[in-house]
């Protein structure tokens, strides 16, 4: 199965709103974007939807951010399409996500991954 990684652009609003956002993000200046950082089988844009609705599986999972579903805008393919151009493991994905989130903090964004 081929993973990729993908960013969510989140509303300003997570920020104020969000304690746990917040107090991840210390280092937010206010300039920048709020992000999610996620990596998925699918594609950004089916994964996006299903964040967005609250997406839940056949056995009664919850398989959607509600970080995403309440603050996310739209998807930001400039910041993560480079990175999907070889096909990816789950573990290359995963391993990848966590470093795009935290490059992501010391350019100046809020971000949020699991």
């Amino acid at each position: 199965m081929r993973y990729r990684v993908y960013v969510v652009e989140l509303s300003k609003k997570v920020f104020t709103e969000n304690r746990k956002f917040r107090e991840a993000n210390p280092q937010f200046n206010g300039v920048l974007q709020c992000l999610y950082v996620g990596m998925t089988s699918k594609t950004p844009q089916e994964r996006f939807i299903q964040h967005r609705t609250g997406y839940i599986n056949k056995k009664g999972h919850k398989l959607s951010a509600n970080i995403v579903q309440k603050y996310g805008m739209y998807l930001r393919p400039s910041l993560y399409e480079h990175l999907n151009l070889k096909p990816m493991t789950r573990a290359e994905a995963l391993a990848l996500e966590e470093k795009l989130a935290w490059d992501l903090r010391r350019q100046g964004y809020a971000v949020w991954f699991n």
